[in-house]
């Protein structure tokens, strides 16, 4: 395992003293910026591109009112922050959630880029969204809200510089509303160039086959490439989720499609647990009527503690970030963890979980199945081609397979934990790139 000598100061603090960034240990983003610097030692790369890397290129911030259903203004405020963009246009989701704040969004759109860079995608990283409850909502509200929001943000956006995609709280419908919006705030552009400006678009609006399911397919892509060597198969392992949204559901049934057995899923509504294996499709559509998993009849309701307590193969976080901290990941029972979600172990869960003998894999490894068939969708909206589910299939499994043998490599390279490896090979891409164009002027 790589460990700095004691004499030298962890990589990020002189970048961070050179910047004036105070560090506080509770903040995602100073927590994300920390493993890049940590990666980009290992992967030698110079001072200037590692302070580059160190802070988001632009952040925007607005502010919309909008017009609510009692016949009120509302005044939202909206988010996107572009990282980088050295290998290509910005691109990353929009996240609708009532949470939302600056900090978390910069940090996402810093692992944006890392998950580009590593699935050797022609993107950099960006993120955003509007601090608000989807769920609150009704639908015109939402549309109205989303509409404002495209309006308020078009110029920082295109689908030559910036394309936005789906997140928390946001999905297909939302992001046809986005790029209906944005072809009316920009005539400039043809009808078929604004399909463009957003990925995760519905079907029959310009979307890709198999997007739907593109995170949960990539992650188990990486399964089956990863877990042989692990003494494990995907097809006869037994798995808990956290987190049953659009992710975690479509992991459970990709898995449960081949054999695997969902024992435990935990959510914002409770636990529940069948060690006969619970019927994932089932559990997905119970979700989709009530809203969570509480209330699910073919299993048992167990408490937050029991469920991060059953034994399993392996455990998929697939919910928020920073929920996996200390003392959960000391309770955890599993074999492997595999990061569906953005960041949800804390540097102190990492550490207890590696002290433990837990395999972490990454998540910007993990769930790198979404942008890269958001990126499909993107070349197919800019090429006025269509793919089939089995064409968007067989490239999504390359790309992944691709992404994994390079984290083998870095960890080899560098003998490090997975995370650190993943987060060495995005850097040295992204320092190739910057050594051929240099920095302007």
């Amino acid at each position: 395992m790589h460990d700095p000598s004691p004499a030298r100061r962890p990589p990020a603090e002189p970048i961070f003293e050179e910047l004036g960034i105070v560090r506080d240990p509770r903040s995602l983003f100073h927590q994300v910026v920390e493993q890049v610097l940590v990666a980009a030692d290992l992967a030698a790369l110079p001072h200037h591109q590692r302070i580059i890397l160190a802070q988001p290129k632009n952040e925007v911030m607005v502010h919309f009112p909008v017009l609510m259903d009692d016949g009120h203004h509302r005044l939202f405020k909206g988010y996107r922050v572009q990282h980088n963009n050295a290998l290509g246009p910005y691109k990353g989701g929009l996240r609708y959630h009532h949470r939302l704040a600056l900090d978390d969004v910069k940090a996402l759109a810093v692992l944006m880029t890392m998950k580009c860079a590593l699935a050797g995608l022609p993107f950099g990283g960006a993120k955003g969204g509007v601090k608000c409850s989807p769920r609150e909502l009704s639908e015109g509200e939402l549309r109205r809200v989303t509409r404002r929001f495209c309006s308020a943000i078009s110029h920082q956006i295109g689908p030559h510089y910036d394309v936005p995609g789906p997140d928390v709280g946001t999905d297909a419908q939302v992001m046809a509303w986005f790029a209906d919006t944005y072809a009316q705030m920009t005539p400039e552009h043809s009808r078929q160039d604004s399909l463009g400006v957003v990925t995760g678009k519905p079907v029959g609006f310009g979307g890709s086959h198999g997007r739907d399911k593109a995170t949960g397919q990539g992650l188990v892509e990486v399964l089956d490439a990863m877990l042989p060597e692990l003494g494990l198969d995907a097809s006869t392992i037994s798995f808990s989720v956290l987190g049953y949204g659009n992710v975690g559901s479509w992991t459970a049934r990709l898995l449960a499609s081949r054999g695997a057995r969902l024992v435990a899923v935990l959510d914002h509504t409770g636990a529940i647990r069948e060690d006969r294996g619970i019927d994932a499709d089932a559990l997905e559509a119970h979700v989709r009527r009530r809203g969570g998993v509480e209330g699910f009849a073919e299993a048992t309701a167990i408490d937050e503690a029991s469920f991060y307590g059953t034994e399993v193969d392996l455990l998929v976080p697939a919910a928020l970030e920073q929920m996996i901290d200390a003392s959960k990941a000391a309770q955890i029972k599993a074999a492997v963890v595999a990061e569906g979600a953005n960041a949800p172990t804390t540097p102190e869960g990492d550490a207890v979980l590696m002290q433990r003998g837990v395999e972490v894999l990454p998540a910007i490894l993990c769930n790198a199945g979404g942008v890269t068939v958001s990126y499909f969708e993107w070349v197919q909206n800019r090429t006025a081609t269509w793919w089939s589910a089995e064409e968007v299939d067989r490239r999504l499994r390359g790309h992944m397979h691709a992404a994994v043998e390079r984290v083998k490599v870095a960890r080899r390279r560098h003998d490090c934990d997975l995370r650190t490896a993943a987060f060495a090979a995005a850097c040295a891409r992204i320092g190739e790139v910057y050594s051929l164009r240099g920095v302007f002027p």
